[in-house]
């Protein structure tokens, strides 16, 4: 009788132990935790103290979180920060879809996109200085209106509210376009060539079949951009302190300038923590509240 051979079992795939591991992700784990969650925590603590940065912090309970809702600039800091997060979303985020809709699968389409990514690689304060310089009175903007013969040449437009804001949104769109763009080109090169061969030979137009093919599947890199979008704006600072330091007076301040001016301009460190606590828990709610509809929306649609 003939021998059955059996196969060889194949060997059991390893499970890595924790302690094996620990050692190699103890020093991230220290890190993060030194550089980002003790930084924290102790701002929390100075949040409920009365502190100039000399001396002992003393225990002044919730005074500071009270003196949030009744300080006038911070009602001026919240309108500005929806602002902000409105026009920092919707503007740079179509303009970066549109672009790379109208440049993917043209004809030297980087080259036409390459301009549009050139202002993502400069600082937030230089984007600042450049447009700092258009928009004061006398500066380009004014001299390409008088050129046109279009009244408001000599308009001060860092100088009033809306006007500030509105322009440091623009400014702010004007750097965040491009990498948009780039984001959504990588989106469409994900998009199967088949279904939108299969949506022409059912004759859909070209803006029935960027509505009902390409847009829906282009949801999982909208749903990256707009997040990215919505953290990064409420936490603008840079444009709007060197532009115009959240003046006149605090007319465009945010709440990350007026966290910055109140720790380190008024030495109220106290009151100063107490903002970013807020502005951490407002950017911790506003993501999560992003993302938790983004997957109710997606298993709605399975």
């Amino acid at each position: 009788m003939a021998r059955v051979r059996l196969a060889p079992r194949s060997p059991k795939p390893q499970v890595a132990k924790p302690l094996a591991t620990a050692p190699f992700i103890a020093p991230a784990v220290l890190v993060v935790v030194a550089l980002m969650y003790l930084p924290f925590l102790y701002s929390v603590y100075i949040s409920f103290t009365s502190y100039n940065g000399l001396g002992a912090p003393r225990w002044d309970g919730i005074a500071n979180y009270v003196q949030l809702f009744h300080d006038p600039e911070m009602a001026d800091a919240i309108r500005n920060t929806a602002v902000w997060v409105a026009g920092g979303v919707v503007v740079p985020v179509v303009l970066g879809l549109g672009l790379a809709v109208l440049t993917y699968g043209m004809r030297h389409g980087p080259w036409y996109r390459l301009p549009f990514l050139l202002p993502y690689a400069m600082s937030g304060a230089g984007i600042a200085v450049i447009w700092g310089f258009i928009l004061q009175p006398g500066g380009a903007f004014g001299d390409i209106l008088k050129l046109l013969g279009i009244p408001g040449s000599s308009t001060a437009w860092l100088s009033y509210w809306p006007d500030s804001t509105l322009a440091m949104v623009v400014a702010s769109a004007w750097q965040a376009t491009g990498v948009n763009c780039l984001l959504f080109v990588v989106g469409l090169q994900a998009v199967p060539v088949a279904v939108l061969e299969a949506a022409e030979i059912d004759g859909a137009k070209a803006f029935t079949k960027f509505v009902r093919v390409t847009l829906p599947l282009l949801r999982p890199m909208t749903i990256v951009v707009v997040g990215l979008a919505i953290v990064g704006t409420l936490k603008t600072f840079d444009i709007v302190w060197v532009m115009t330091q959240g003046g006149p007076g605090y007319t465009s301040t945010t709440l990350a300038t007026a966290m910055y001016s109140q720790t380190f301009v008024a030495n109220s460190y106290g009151y100063g923590a107490a903002i970013a606590v807020l502005l951490t828990v407002v950017t911790g709610l506003a993501s999560a509240t992003y993302l938790k509809q983004q997957v109710q929306v997606g298993a709605a649609k399975r």
